[in-house]
C-alpha cells in the first residue's frame, strides 16, 4: 500500500516542477525554492496552508476527491501523474473523459524519422490515428479501408479487425500460429478492458465492446477479466503481391498521450527483409 510519506514526496516534487509562469504568477527574483511556494498552491487549490504542509510531511491522510482534483489542476498533472496522485492518496481516479487521439509533436517527429519501418499509431482503444507510407504498402492504408462497425474513429480498429471484420479483397492478411494467436488475443482484450476502465464515459468505446461481444472468442476472453502486459508478437503478413512476409512486432506505449506505437521488423539479410525493401521503394513515392 502507498504511504503518506510517498504522497508527500510526490506533492513536493510536482510543486517544485511547476514554474510560476505556468500558472500566471510572476517569477520574481527573490524566490529561494524552485517551482511554486506552498502558500501559492494552497491558495489556488482552495485549501489551508497548514493542511498542505501536513500532506507534504505525511501527517494528513485520506484527502478528499475535491482536494485531489484541485491539486491535480494546480500542479498541472498529466493523466499518468494524475492517476499516480489518486493512488498514492488511496483513492480511485475518477473517469477521464474520452479516449485521447492527439499525437504530441515529439511522437510525430519520431514517426516521421522511421520511414524504413512499417509503423502506425493507435489510441488506447486501438483505433488507428496515424501510419506511415510503408505501413500502408504492407497492410493497405487505413484511410481507404472500410473501418466497419465498431470503429471508434475514422481509421479501423485493430481489435475489431481481428475478431469481427472481414479483410477486403486484395489486401494483406495476418497469420499467426496457435500459441501466438492465443497470446495476441488475450493481450488485446486485456488492454481494451484497461481502456474501458480508464474512459468509462466514452460512448464509442462502449459501443465497440458491445459489438465485439457478438464474437464468441472475444466474449469468452472478455469474461476472464485478465490483466496482461502489452508485449511484442510474431506474425506472418500475407501480401497480395509479395506473398508471405514474416515479421516481429513491437509495441511502444506513450503514457502521457495514452497512445500505442506499433512497429514491425524483418530479420536482416532474409527474404522477408528483401520483400520489405521492395515495399520501401514503393513507399518512397507515397506522400504522408
Amino acid at each position: 500500500m502507498p504511504t503518506q510519506t510517498e504522497l508527500g514526496t510526490a506533492l513536493r516534487a510536482w510543486r517544485e516542477s511547476v514554474a510560476p509562469s505556468d500558472v500566471g504568477l510572476p517569477a520574481g527574483a527573490r524566490r529561494r525554492v524552485p517551482g511554486l511556494r506552498r502558500e501559492e498552491v494552497a491558495l489556488m487549490a482552495d485549501i489551508s496552508f497548514d493542511y498542505l504542509v501536513q500532506l507534504e510531511q505525511g501527517r494528513a491522510a485520506n484527502p478528499s476527491p475535491q482536494v485531489l482534483r484541485a491539486l491535480a489542476e494546480v500542479l498541472r498533472l498529466n493523466p499518468v501523474d494524475r492517476e499516480v496522485l489518486y493512488r498514492l492518496a488511496g483513492s480511485m481516479p475518477p473517469p477521464s473523459g474520452s479516449v485521447p487521439r492527439a499525437i504530441p509533436a515529439g511522437v510525430q517527429r519520431m514517426i516521421d524519422r522511421m520511414s524504413d519501418t512499417p509503423v502506425a499509431v493507435f489510441t488506447a482503444a486501438w483505433d488507428a490515428v496515424q501510419w506511415n507510407p510503408l505501413w500502408g504498402e504492407l497492410f493497405g492504408s487505413p484511410a481507404v479501408l472500410d473501418p466497419g462497425a465498431g470503429s471508434v474513429g475514422p481509421g479501423p480498429n485493430m481489435v475489431w479487425g481481428h475478431f469481427a471484420a472481414e479483410s477486403p479483397e486484395g489486401t494483406s492478411g495476418v497469420e499467426r500460429d496457435t500459441a501466438h494467436t492465443d497470446a495476441f488475443e488475450r493481450m488485446m482484450v486485456s488492454d481494451l478492458r484497461r481502456a474501458a476502465d480508464r474512459y468509462p464515459d466514452d460512448r464509442a468505446v462502449r459501443e465497440l465492446i458491445d459489438a465485439l461481444r457478438a464474437s464468441a472468442r472475444f466474449d469468452e476472453l472478455w469474461a476472464r477479466y485478465e490483466t496482461l502486459p502489452l508485449e511484442g508478437s510474431h506474425k506472418t503478413v500475407v501480401h497480395p503481391e509479395l506473398g508471405a512476409i514474416t515479421l516481429d512486432c513491437d509495441i511502444l506505449t506513450i503514457e502521457r498521450a495514452d497512445l500505442h506505437v506499433v512497429m514491425n521488423w524483418a530479420v536482416p539479410d532474409t527474404p522477408d527483409a528483401q520483400k520489405l525493401d521492395a515495399l520501401r521503394e514503393r513507399a518512397g513515392s507515397v506522400p504522408h
